[in-house]
């Protein structure tokens, strides 16, 4: 982070944290088949959705949970090999082909596997692989099933070809690839207009947060004349301060589209159109999470430019704060988890922004929310399958005894997220609000009562869903989900409970130190135990607030309509549609219609005019071509008195 903006930076010279410049190594071994991770799924994909859903519908979800699983296994078995490797030697490189040349320009398909991509790779294939299973029960009984697989097989492959680049051409591929896949998946029951607007939607503010990656990959390579990651991080200390400045603020750009964050952030709650599998796939360990890896990624852009740390730790600010007020007043449970999703990638960007103290830790608070957020979407939608696809919390209550199963593994997910002692959020987010009040009061505060919140709007949740009394019809007859669905639940409670043990020894520091460099330990204007009590103070706080006002009072089951404007605001989205109407939308028609006016008028205008003059002069002249001898002899006649007069005229002069 920077001072421009805020005050409070801990002075330390770049040149102490600078991380190392490491050529990546060749494959070998099980290196070697690096790729399959990613062909796998892409194969299963391609499978599937050239044979067409009648030749594949009844066994395209198998063939697409065992392509996942086995790049899962596949990314396990590299984990290990690199887990066994010195510091130094833990990035390899693969080369597949050349892609293209132009010129001095080319491009390589080629493979980092480095221990950033290694925990990318374990976080989105092992998720996937539990998706992919729940989605069996899930989707059984639709009729396009196999169409869905082959969907998440290309999402997947999509997202793999994004954090195994090695340049970021490479990513520009995977990001467009995920783009295009989360478009299809959000429209995928397309019959529902809100499902094909929503989808829309997603993909035309993805395309603004696109062009800041496009943009930026063109400026890397007029600059450094590469796109390879190792190589633009050797020359990057050579490069000029405005020419950095520029690049972190397009590839923030680009974080904020796929990442949801402020101002792009107005796509994802309408994303909740899509089927709930694949809210979780998109908004727990995938694409949500792309826009803090090419942030984390490019830290050797963003460790030389002051500017660019200051906005992203803004941006992560605003949106963790912007996200959670959301979360408050949303009656939509998958909506609810999607507010959620907004404020805790929030933590993540505000970590990533605050340099060296903050990347490792912005990775694993990534990795815990992959884990329990995705546990809690996998539930909503246990529980909407329990309530005959019934999204609304007020016509809940109850169910903690209807979906027994449910009910537990979602409060394993819901202890997590909140931060409570012991759970995998309790050591990753504190770790963030720490190391933020270490760098500056004001963004330590803002992280503070995001914690604050988050404790309120999700015991809101688990209070309309689960605790209170009951509030469905007579007809609705809750039960729960079968063992296909609740088994990766069970799972994905336990890393919710246990993925905190990633810290232990500061391992994770250690681990992504050959990438992102790691700091030494700073001391604080407080213990650090302090810092523990106090975030689990605010959070007791907010805890007991939902309690008051939500457990203790009658639930009606329709939201009520005389609320305080915050209330509506929250329902509203904060008005975030709003602002992109009168910020972008409507002086691009403007601009548009100015440009159409223009060239119907300006540039059509020259061109008729032009045609006009042409035919207007042809036809004086053919006036003149009468044919007769005598009308040519005059002509001529006068053509030559004319000349006479000219020459007597300079002569007398």
């Amino acid at each position: 982070m920077t001072n421009l903006l805020l005050s409070g930076r801990r002075g330390m010279p770049f040149l102490e944290t600078e991380v190392p410049v490491i050529a990546p190594a060749d494959a070998g071994g099980i290196f070697d088949y690096l790729w399959l991770i990613i062909a796998l799924p892409a194969l299963g994909a391609l499978v599937i959705l050239v044979l067409g859903e009648r030749r594949t519908h009844g066994w395209g979800h198998f063939l697409g949970t065992a392509t996942v699983a086995g790049s899962f296994v596949l990314s396990v078995l590299a984990f290990l090999e690199l887990l066994g490797r010195e510091e130094t030697d833990r990035s390899i490189g693969q080369h597949l082909y050349t892609w293209f040349e132009a010129g001095s320009f080319r491009a390589d398909a080629a493979l980092l596997y480095d221990p950033l991509s290694a925990l990318f790779l374990l976080l989105i294939t092992g998720v996937s692989t539990l998706i992919h299973i729940y989605s069996i029960g899930y989707m059984e009984h639709d009729v396009r099933r196999s169409r869905f697989f082959g969907y998440l097989n290309l999402f997947v492959a999509s997202m793999l070809v994004l954090v195994l680049a090695d340049n970021y051409l490479g990513v520009f591929l995977g990001w467009e690839g995920v783009g295009l896949a989360s478009y299809l998946l959000i429209g995928f029951w397309q019959h529902k207009t809100s499902a094909a607007v929503a989808a829309k939607k997603a993909f035309v503010v993805n395309r603004v947060g696109d062009i800041g990656l496009a943009l930026g990959t063109m400026l890397i390579f007029a600059t450094f004349g590469t796109v390879a990651f190792s190589e633009v991080s050797a020359l990057a200390e050579g490069a000029s301060d405005t020419t950095l400045n520029i690049l972190g603020l397009l590839l923030l750009l680009a974080a904020c589209g796929k990442s949801a964050q402020v101002p792009l952030q107005s796509w994802l709650l309408d994303a909740m159109e899509g089927p709930t599998p694949v809210s979780a796939l998109i908004h727990a360990a995938t694409m949500v999470t792309a826009g803090v890896y090419l942030v984390v990624r490019s830290n050797f852009i963003y460790e030389r430019t002051e500017v660019g740390q200051t906005a992203v730790v803004i941006v992560g600010a605003v949106t963790l704060l912007v996200g959670a007020i959301i979360g408050c007043a949303k009656d939509d449970i998958k909506k609810a988890l999607a507010g959620s999703t907004m404020s805790q990638i929030g933590y993540m960007m505000l970590a990533a922004g605050l340099g060296v103290a903050g990347y490792a830790f912005a990775i694993f608070h990534l990795l815990t929310h992959g884990f329990f957020k995705a546990n809690m979407f996998l539930g909503a939608g246990s529980v909407m399958h329990a309530m005959d696809d019934d999204v609304d919390m007020r016509h809940y209550g109850a169910l903690r005894k209807a979906v027994p199963v449910t009910f537990l593994t979602f409060a394993m997910g819901y202890l997590a997220i909140i931060g409570f002692p012991g759970f995998s959020g309790f050591w990753s987010k504190d770790k963030i609000i720490e190391t933020a009040f270490a760098d500056n009061l004001w963004v330590g505060l803002a992280a503070l009562a995001g914690a604050g919140i988050t404790a309120f709007y999700m015991t809101r949740l688990m209070i309309l869903t689960f605790l209170s009394e009951k509030r469905w019809e007579p007809e609705v007859h809750p039960h729960e989900s079968p063992k296909v669905m609740t088994v990766p639940l069970m799972v994905l409670a336990a890393l919710s409970v246990l993925g905190g043990l990633l810290l232990l020894g500061d391992w994770i520091v250690h681990w992504l130190a050959p990438v992102v460099g790691e700091e030494e330990h700073h001391a604080l204007p407080l213990p650090a135990i302090a810092y523990t009590l106090i975030v689990t103070a605010v959070v007791a706080v907010g805890v007991a607030v939902a309690w008051f006002f939500v457990a203790k009072r009658d639930i009606p089951r329709t939201a009520p309509q005389r609320v305080s404007f915050i209330t509506r605001a929250a329902r509203n989205d904060l008005y975030g549609d709003r602002f992109n109407e009168a910020v972008l939308m409507r002086p691009g028609d403007r601009m548009v219609d100015g440009l159409v006016t223009f060239d119907d008028r300006g540039v059509d205008g020259v061109v008729d005019g032009t045609g006009t003059a042409a035919m207007g002069m042809s036809g004086a002249f053919a006036r003149i071509q009468t044919g007769y001898v005598r009308s040519y002899a005059l002509s001529v006649l006068l053509g030559a008195l004319i000349v006479i007069l000219a020459l007597l005229a300079v002569n007398l002069a």
